[in-house]
């Protein structure tokens, strides 16, 4: 499905009701799906609709590092790639257009062109929102270390993290100092950023268990003979009929439904297919099928996203310990502004991590956070944001260090010419003294800790938006458990007391551990708590 255009600036009221003054925001974090894309394979040719799309103008412009004759410099390579493919002999022939083109044709599962675009108009919207109305970050952007970038090894996602934060900063507002954005990548055994069925033999156990639970439930049911017939008769084995379990299976169908609602006429299915009582139920056994789990099971959550979003947490304390009196160890730039020199820890301000929808839904469902009735949408995202109780209201601490920018933009931190200098330590200040002091905290778990540890935490609150609403967890719903008033905060000690109970340990260990033990609780595991 298409994703609804990121909205324009908020009012000055919204933005009051959103961003209480009696907090500032520390940080934020957003994982972010990719744009729109091809589906990721063939299906139902045998409605007209074809096997290859002609919405990938990036293949015509290609560009690969290649070694020069000497192996000591680099020079870029452009190309064009056609892609190749069976005709119905078995002869290799040219992938082609409705019109014959052989330019710009999609490969399963690619980025479209409408995918770059609305990755684009994510990435001006939290501009919009984190720099030209917050002032959160700064507009010209000078050092890399405040910034965290992250991806799949999947293409797709790759390209619309880039496709993001080249919207939040294009080439005129990184200082001349910055240098190019390094994306961090992980191997396939040690990815977390997505949930790992091909790695994680305990968590791909756990998923057939729950996805043979939904097929015995839903297959024979009166919901699926609807959607039977509906579009029963394009199945391609004759006979066969829609099913969780089908060929192609019931989310591959709804793949290829959304992703044709995101693009053009010339590549549409059969109008049943958008039968709305029959799209709405699609979607409801599909989001049980793949997100029930993390709902019902404590060991889906921990193998499926916990990792993950104990990394999110980790960076969270890392933030708030940096800010501790107690390990507030600070140098200053030339420009009087402070930062901690342990730069391989230095604090992350923005965290943008280019992912996919299992991501997201893990991520929101087992925090208990939303019933999903959708499937997510491309370019869908979930911002978790760091406040920390002001000592003044915001708006004037903010405003403090700043100074308008020429024609009203947004502002920028006072400095020379926006450039951040190289660290230099105050006379007052034992550098080595500073770089030994390690995190107390880190993902030692909340009972854990001593006292004086789990007091840092206070003052400090989590935000969780899914497309910019607010959502709210039900184990921070107790009184002293979120910001008086306002459910949606979180206390960051109630919120990692819960992301806590499914943040493994040893994620690949576990990953090969319990492969005899039943795949479903033996009582209620809800999430959320």
């Amino acid at each position: 499905m298409a994703p609804s255009p990121p909205r324009a600036h908020y009012s000055e009221k919204e933005l009051r009701n959103l961003y209480p003054s009696n907090l500032k925001l520390e940080q934020v974090q957003i994982l972010l799906r990719h744009g729109e894309r091809a589906p990721t394979s063939a299906r139902f040719e045998n409605t007209g609709l074809a096997a290859f799309w002609p919405y990938c103008s990036a293949a015509k412009q290609l560009v690969s590092v290649t070694m020069s004759d000497n192996s000591s410099t680099w020079s870029h390579s452009q190309w064009r790639r056609h892609l190749e493919t069976f005709d119905s002999h078995d002869n290799p022939v040219l992938v082609s257009g409705p019109r014959g083109e052989i330019e710009g044709m999609c490969n399963h599962g690619e980025l479209t062109d409408q995918g770059r675009r609305s990755s684009q108009a994510l990435g001006a919207y939290l501009r919009s929102l984190y720099i030209d109305q917050l002032w959160f970050l700064p507009s010209t952007i000078s050092d890399p270390e405040i910034v965290y970038l992250r991806a799949t090894r999947i293409p797709r996602a790759i390209e619309s993290l880039q496709e993001t934060f080249g919207a939040m900063y294009p080439p005129h507002s990184r200082s001349r100092i910055f240098p190019p954005p390094a994306i961090i990548l992980r191997a396939r055994t040690d990815e977390t950023l997505t949930p790992s069925n091909g790695y994680c033999k305990r968590f791909a156990q756990l998923a057939r268990a729950f996805s043979r639970r939904s097929a015995e439930r839903w297959n024979t049911s009166t919901e699926m003979d609807y959607v039977n017939d509906l579009i029963g008769k394009w199945m391609p084995e004759d006979g066969e009929r829609v099913a969780i379990d089908s060929q192609p299976r019931l989310s591959g169908i709804l793949d290829t439904i959304n992703s044709t609602l995101a693009h053009g006429s010339g590549t549409k299915l059969p109008n049943e297919f958008y039968d709305k009582k029959g799209m709405a139920i699609i979607n409801r056994l599909v989001i049980e099928e793949w997100f029930s789990g993390y709902d019902e099971s404590q060991e889906y959550r921990a193998l499926g996203i916990g990792s993950l979003l104990g990394d999110v947490v980790s960076r969270m304390i890392l933030s708030v310990e940096k800010n501790s009196k107690e390990n507030s160890g600070q140098i200053k730039s030339l420009d009087g502004t402070s930062a901690s020199i342990n730069r391989p820890n230095a604090t992350v301000k923005l965290g943008l991590s280019g992912c996919h929808d299992t991501t997201l839904a893990a991520i929101l469902t087992s925090l208990g956070a939303l019933k999903l009735e959708t499937w997510p949408q491309y370019t869908s995202h979930v911002s978790l944001e760091l406040f920390r109780k002001a000592e003044e209201p915001v708006s004037a601490a903010w405003k403090a260090d700043r100074i308008p920018s020429p024609g009203g933009s947004a502002p920028h931190i006072r400095s020379n010419d926006g450039l951040r200098q190289p660290f230099l330590p105050s006379k007052d200040t034992d550098k080595e003294e500073i770089v030994k002091k390690a995190p107390s905290i880190g993902r030692k778990k909340i009972d854990s800790l001593q006292p004086s540890a789990r007091s840092k935490l206070d003052g400090y609150y989590v935000r969780i938006l899914y497309n910019d609403q607010s959502v709210s967890i039900p184990g921070c719903k107790a009184p002293g458990k979120h910001l008086d008033g306002n459910e949606s905060f979180c206390t960051l000690e109630a919120f990692k007391g819960i992301v806590d109970k499914f943040t493994p340990l040893h994620w690949k260990k576990d990953c090969r551990s319990n492969l005899n033990d039943p795949t479903f609780p033996v009582k209620p595991e809800p999430a959320g708590y």
